[in-house]
């Protein structure tokens, strides 16, 4: 049995790398020197501002955030008075970071004048867990309405349909376009119906090692042949990024969804669709199925310049028949919900007008395990 010893008395403990200790921070934490060039970025700071430290460090912050932002204002006058400044529920935002509500702390550094510390504490954490817990609600309620209308309808309609076409039979020709009109729209709904069916499926889905960027280019392949052809698509992958622990042929209806939902919101006049993975710290889930909290570090990013969503929707967008479109359904992204849930994952959404992104955090997979069990 192996047991730890203390240390001896008088002896100093190991030191601890300070590096290493604020990437463990899930707190943004930017360096920037007496000019607002930023000199360093934890791993939290990296994933906040969509850049690896590489290419952040030597940028200027005004080029990240609006000139007019009142986190500038905070930083020159921190440095004026030699002060740590707090403030709280400010909007910071810009074209790579997005929209974020955030708690802003600047402490100066007093070994290098001039130079200042930026904390950022991310009000979006607790909504976004919020939000999903929501997101599960809402496919749950599709799941026991989808189990209802297969009883309670479907089976109905089989009976009106044989009745019509039986009168069909023996009616006169100025009837026979009512019959039909019985017969088309039972189709039509049995249809509906069938399409519901999907979320009454409780089962636990069936998971393996899956490449997510050979999942995105399939499906991009496939709007680009059909429902999104007139749209350019941009792509930004991280190929370093291990395999998704998940279900291929679920994640292509998960991610052709959130394409087809993009290209009708843009409608046909310069359209884009931006695509990014990237690799995230921090976000810790149970997975259906399983006692046990597994990681969700792997990003999928779906941003389209559309019009952005309602505002009186956006809180129940993943809700089954909340739809905008005249044709629409209102069951595509209350699929999603449902799919993102069952993988054990979490989904995320932000919009406004010419810029709306669905960001899913997915569980990747554990390579050993899975050749343990070939």
């Amino acid at each position: 049995m192996s047991m730890v010893m203390d240390p001896e008395p008088g002896t100093a403990p190991a030191a601890l790398d300070p590096t290493g200790v604020l990437h463990a921070v899930p707190t943004p934490v930017i360096g920037l020197d007496e000019k607002n060039r930023i000199v360093y970025v934890n791993m939290a700071a990296e994933h906040f501002l969509q850049g690896s430290a590489a290419i952040l460090e030597g940028c200027e912050l005004a080029d990240l955030i609006p000139a007019d932002s009142p986190v500038l204002n905070m930083i020159e006058q921190s440095r004026r008075q030699s002060s740590v400044l707090f403030d709280y529920d400010l909007i910071l935002e810009g074209p790579r970071i997005g929209s974020h509500i955030v708690s802003v702390q600047v402490s100066p550094l007093t070994e290098r004048p001039g130079a200042v510390v930026l904390t950022l504490q991310m009000r979006s954490i607790a909504n976004q867990l919020y939000r999903q817990f929501n997101f599960k609600g809402a496919a749950r309620s599709v799941t026991a309405m989808a189990a209802m209308l297969a009883h309670e309808v479907k089976n109905p309609l089989s009976g009106i349909k044989g009745a019509a076409q039986l009168l069909e039979q023996n009616a006169i020709e100025a009837d026979r376009p009512l019959t039909k009109l019985i017969c088309d729209e039972t189709d039509r709904i049995c249809s509906l119906v069938d399409r519901m069916e999907v979320f009454s499926d409780d089962r636990p889905i069936e998971r393996s090692p899956v490449n997510i960027h050979e999942v995105l280019d399939h499906c991009q392949k496939i709007a680009e042949s059909g429902f999104g052809s007139r749209i350019k698509y941009f792509e930004r992958y991280d190929p370093s990024l291990p395999p998704v622990l998940g279900n291929r042929d679920i994640l292509v209806q998960i991610f052709l969804n959130l394409l087809k939902n993009a290209a009708e919101a843009i409608g046909d006049e310069d359209g884009e669709i931006h695509m990014s993975t990237a690799y995230r710290h921090g976000m810790r889930v149970s997975v259906p199925g399983s006692a046990r909290r597994v990681n969700l570090p792997l990003q999928v990013t779906i941003r389209d310049n559309g019009p952005g969503i309602p505002d009186d929707m956006k809180a129940t967008i993943f809700d089954p028949f909340v739809t905008s479109k005249r044709n629409g359904s209102g069951l595509g992204l209350a699929f999603v919900a449902k799919a993102v849930a069952d993988h054990g994952g979490v989904i995320e959404v932000d919009s406004q007008p010419r810029r709306t992104e669905f960001r899913l955090s997915l569980p990747i997979a554990d390579i050993s395990e899975a050749f343990a069990q070939a």
